[in-house]
């Protein structure tokens, strides 16, 4: 997973991995957001729609192994599951394609999170968003800078104001990947999209006035006593179209809901890494939004070089922690 070339992106990842950690508060061997997390491991089974978009290894092999991390927000690890700051819940999906050479291991990934839409097109916006929450303080002036930010830039307040209802499991959450990306079928037609990762289960989220009742820990407690007690559980792994005049380099942007859904396939998830090895392995792993496989293209969104350069970078300080 090489850093993106542009120097600039670079410098401003570099920026906003400590005003996180301004934010959150130092944890070594944490991410500076998503912290809080838990792995499973299964399997990925393509439909047939998406081998006819899309030529990458994945949608044409019968079945291939995967690894999901499902997270909660902040950078905070022992962040309480009814804490409202948890939300949204993040979802990402590593499909485990292999070797190439018989020494390097291949792999493509899908990051989500259960809000449709992001609250900046750029990095740099993000950037001066945490900034803004820093110099934001008890003694703040009103407007304070966040205030003042959330007025000049309404998507980003869009998304603050947005419901982010608390999930009665992890197994009964939508999550939605914000970036567009391009399919290449084996044929080069090309189709932009967008992933929604559906729980076959349904949507179902608690009423706020239960969630005090809940445990701190009671989503990922959920989760791994209903894999362990009850079996799988399945992602339906989703596609919505683009049309022509749907803007796809800006993640804050949603398009119509009346756009063509396809489904891709379904994810399986059959195990929870135990509990050593699932410390371990999330310390290790780093998530990338470039998909980096033929068949899947980035696209010309400002964000997925920025992600992929804050992943990359915050992912070698947790390994050196």
């Amino acid at each position: 997973m090489p850093l993106p070339e542009d120097s600039q992106i670079i410098d401003t990842a570099k920026e906003i991995i400590p005003t996180l950690h301004k934010i959150f508060g130092p944890h070594p061997g944490f991410r500076p957001a998503h912290a809080k997390g838990l792995e499973l491991t299964g399997r990925f089974s393509p439909s047939a729609d998406a081998a006819a978009l899309s030529a990458a290894k994945h949608f044409h092999d019968p079945s291939t192994p995967v690894t999901v991390r499902f997270s909660s927000s902040t950078g905070l690890p022992e962040l309480p599951d009814t804490d409202p700051n948890g939300n949204p819940r993040g979802f990402a999906l590593r499909f485990h394609l292999g070797t190439d050479d018989g020494s390097q291991r291949k792999h493509t990934d899908v990051v989500a999170h259960s809000t449709p839409f992001f609250p900046v097109r750029t990095g740099e916006e993000f950037l001066q968003f945490f900034q803004a929450i820093i110099q934001s303080g008890p003694d703040a002036a009103h407007p304070t800078p966040v205030e003042q930010f959330l007025g000049s830039h309404p998507k980003a307040l869009a998304f603050v104001q947005a419901p982010k209802p608390f999930p009665v499991s992890l197994a009964t959450t939508a999550f939605f990947g914000v970036n567009a990306f391009k399919f290449v079928s084996v044929t080069g037609v090309e189709t932009y999209l967008r992933y929604r990762i559906i729980p076959a289960l349904g949507i179902h989220t608690l009423d706020d006035a239960v969630v005090k009742d809940q445990s701190a820990t009671y989503l990922f407690d959920e989760i791994s006593k209903r894999v362990r007690e009850e079996g799988p559980i399945t992602f339906k792994l989703i596609a919505q179209i683009a049309e022509a005049e749907d803007v796809t380099d800006d993640s804050t942007v949603q398009w119509p809901e009346e756009r063509q859904l396809v489904e891709l396939g379904e994810v399986t998830l059959d195990a929870v890494l135990p509990e050593g090895e699932n410390e371990k392995e999330q310390k290790y792993i780093i998530f990338d939004p470039i998909p980096r496989v033929p068949g899947v293209e980035p696209s010309a969104d400002p964000l997925l070089d920025m992600r992929a350069a804050v992943y990359l970078l915050s992912g070698r300080e947790r390994r050196a922690a």
